[in-house]
């Protein structure tokens, strides 16, 4: 069933296709389905909702026939029926030449899963490590390509993109590499927690890429942004998004010390450490 919700988002029945491993920390999980014909997104970094169903359940529990207020009638379920929420970026989105069919691809973080880990995985990342084509899920995406879950827009007098994003903002950034046009100068960190992690970014930008690797000690985010010497610019933009506090160090970092423009300051906390996704949502992060 598909059920609208508040436009321009809507309500997409999906299943996994396929998975692939991309690194010891991360994996990506295609998806298909008939609803994917009215999926519209034209941003890199496009956030949606993902519902997971509970270990089983054959699909995920999401009361959508309840229309715009299917949230209360959610949180309402028992805590082991209620569909996992999560939030994620759109990896990809591909379609057939006639927009009959299409696939997107999620790629999740496995914190926890990844080799010497030391805390226990959260649902999100046992599901997409042990998921297998046809599992069922659901998604709170858009249906008008531009829309206010996307985050990453520059100004048109930008000379200069600045970007850092942890592993959990890999794909997002990732995608806006691939959207940047050919002569775009772009500085870029991202940072990952394993070396196998890091992966091969196409561009057509005037990119310098910079991976900073936890597990081998290298320079993390605030020092390697602080000493970095940045090309000249009179109009720069950054988007930085990952673990909020880092987010906010660096935003404070480029706003007070290299006198950027807050208002050209794109800054988003996908995670929070020590924290939940239910919890930060509690607490209204």
């Amino acid at each position: 069933m598909t059920t609208a919700v508040a436009a321009p988002f809507r309500f997409f029945s999906l299943q996994v296709v396929r998975t692939r491993r991309l690194g010891p920390s991360l994996v990506r999980v295609t998806f298909d389905g008939d609803d994917l014909r009215e999926f519209r997104s034209d941003g890199g970094d496009q956030s949606l909702s993902l519902f997971l169903p509970h270990p089983g359940q054959s699909a995920p529990a999401v009361p959508v026939e309840l229309g715009d207020t299917w949230w209360q009638g959610w949180r309402e379920l028992p805590d082991d029926v209620r569909a996992v929420m999560r939030s994620y970026t759109l990896r990809a989105l591909r379609r057939d030449a006639r927009g009959a069919t299409a696939e997107i691809d999620i790629d999740f973080v496995l914190h926890g899963m990844e080799p010497g880990a030391t805390a226990p995985a959260g649902p999100a990342s046992r599901w997409a490590a042990e998921a297998t084509a046809g599992d069922r899920v659901l998604v709170l995406g858009p249906a008008v390509a531009d829309n206010r879950a996307i985050r990453f827009r520059p100004p048109e007098d930008t000379d200069l993109v600045l970007m850092w994003g942890d592993e959990t903002a890999l794909p997002a950034a990732s995608a806006i590499l691939e959207s940047l046009p050919a002569g775009t100068r772009a500085r870029v960190w991202l940072e990952v927690h394993h070396a196998g992690d890091i992966q091969d970014l196409a561009t057509e930008a005037d990119a310098e890429i910079t991976w900073l690797v936890r597990a081998e000690g290298s320079l993390m985010a605030l020092d390697a942004i602080r000493d970095a010497e940045l090309p000249p610019a009179e109009q720069p933009y950054a988007w930085i998004a990952g673990e909020s506090g880092r987010v906010k160090e660096l935003r404070r970092h480029l706003v007070r010390e290299r006198g950027i423009d807050k208002r050209r300051v794109t800054f988003v906390g996908y995670w929070r450490e020590g924290l939940t996704e239910e919890q930060m949502r509690e607490r209204g992060e």
